[in-house]
């Protein structure tokens, strides 16, 4: 498998209430998809209120797309999602090996 990213920047739209009404919700799909071996990681940004960051493999952007949709942060309009993709060339070779999905 290529050792090829997608970084997703979360960015919060919406009300900072109603961001926390649909946070149980967006951890709970977080999790969803880091057992499902397609995030590898994720995380706020410093100051929360902007977002956060997270780093997904092992899909095509079409499928990344419907995995997006999914989230219920940008179901109910409070964030919207900018993607990157980031061909990784150099780095840890365990984070290597995690982006290829070879541990997890």
């Amino acid at each position: 498998m290529s050792p090829e990213l997608f970084v997703l920047i979360v960015h919060h739209v919406g009300d900072p209430a109603e961001v926390e009404k649909h946070t149980p919700g967006h951890i709970a799909y977080l999790e969803k998809h880091h057992a499902a071996g397609v995030f590898v990681l994720s995380g706020q940004t410093r100051p929360e209120e902007y977002g956060g960051v997270i780093l997904a493999r092992g899909v095509t952007r079409a499928e990344l797309d419907a995995v997006i949709a999914e989230d219920p942060f940008v179901r109910s309009g409070v964030s919207e999602y900018t993607v990157f993709t980031m061909g990784a060339r150099r780095a840890h070779p365990d984070v290597l090996k995690a982006v290829r999905g070879e541990i997890r």
